[in-house]
């Protein structure tokens, strides 16, 4: 997990994963993205999870990227410090990967706080896409997919490391469809597995026009390592006019300057 200034959030969902069956064969990782919330304070009522703080917030891929390294499972569960797995979540997303040799990940099925399905899956940007919608999953048995929210999802972590490591050109969003093409680009399988429910609870955090920006980087940052830069000029200009046209001057900012959330930006 990564969090940053969501202790309450962070807390739920550190306390769902204590709950967890077969709680004694996974570790729990934070990576803290330099909180100033007092999540501190979560590391002595969780003595069984690992916390690594780093001094500020270097954005989620970094983040990830040094939770990857610090892992020492054959797994990693990437879980958003937003959600809260059901007891059987773990468990049963880890059988999955165990008994599916030829898929490098899996999720589990994203729910609404009322039990609804949440937007979880989406179709991979492409040029004539680059901001594809988000839908529900439905399903009621494993089905493969293309592009599911990396708020909940559990990867193979040797497939980690042929990808040597989450392209850093992303800050805070773009890690997900990174990965995921990734997989499908290896000719292995994403599978949803609906037997494993999480809770998401969604929303942004405290970044506010950096993370609206940030979110318009990864996308053209996608687009123009898979499809040119050309591909990726085009949608950074198109949200750079939007944010003019819609007085969003701070957002405009952020994506003339191309200053994405991993660590360089300058605190508030």
């Amino acid at each position: 997990m990564v969090s940053h200034n969501r202790k309450d959030l962070l807390l739920r969902c550190l306390d769902s994963l204590e709950k967890s069956q077969d709680r004694e064969r996974f570790e729990v990782l934070v990576v803290d993205n330099g909180s100033s919330d007092g999540s501190a304070q979560l590391e002595a009522e969780f003595p069984q999870a690992r916390f690594i703080r780093l001094p500020r917030n270097f954005g989620l891929t970094k983040a990830l990227n040094i939770g990857i390294r610090a892992a020492a499972g054959e797994n990693i569960f990437f879980l958003h410090d937003d959600t809260e797995a059901a007891p059987e979540a773990v468990r049963t997303l880890a059988a999955a990967l165990e008994s599916e040799a030829d898929a490098a990940a899996v999720c589990p099925l994203l729910l609404t706080p009322d039990g609804r399905p949440a937007p979880q899956l989406r179709d991979l940007p492409e040029p004539a896409e680059p901001d594809p919608e988000w839908r529900p999953a439905e399903a009621d048995a494993p089905q493969a997919v293309e592009y599911a929210s990396g708020a909940a999802l559990m990867v193979r972590k040797y497939f980690l490391r042929a990808m040597r490591h989450i392209d850093e050109r992303y800050g805070q969003f773009g890690s997900d469809a990174e990965v995921c093409r990734q997989i499908r680009h290896a000719g292995r399988r994403l599978l949803l597995i609906p037997a494993a429910r999480v809770v998401h609870h969604g929303g942004r955090g405290p970044e506010g026009a950096q993370e609206e920006a940030d979110q318009a980087l990864g996308s053209a940052a996608y687009l123009a390592k898979h499809y040119g830069l050309a591909a990726g000029l085009k949608q950074r200009l198109g949200a750079t006019l939007k944010s003019l046209l819609t007085f969003q001057l701070r957002r405009m900012t952020y994506l003339v300057s191309g200053q994405k959330i991993d660590g360089s930006q300058t605190p508030a």
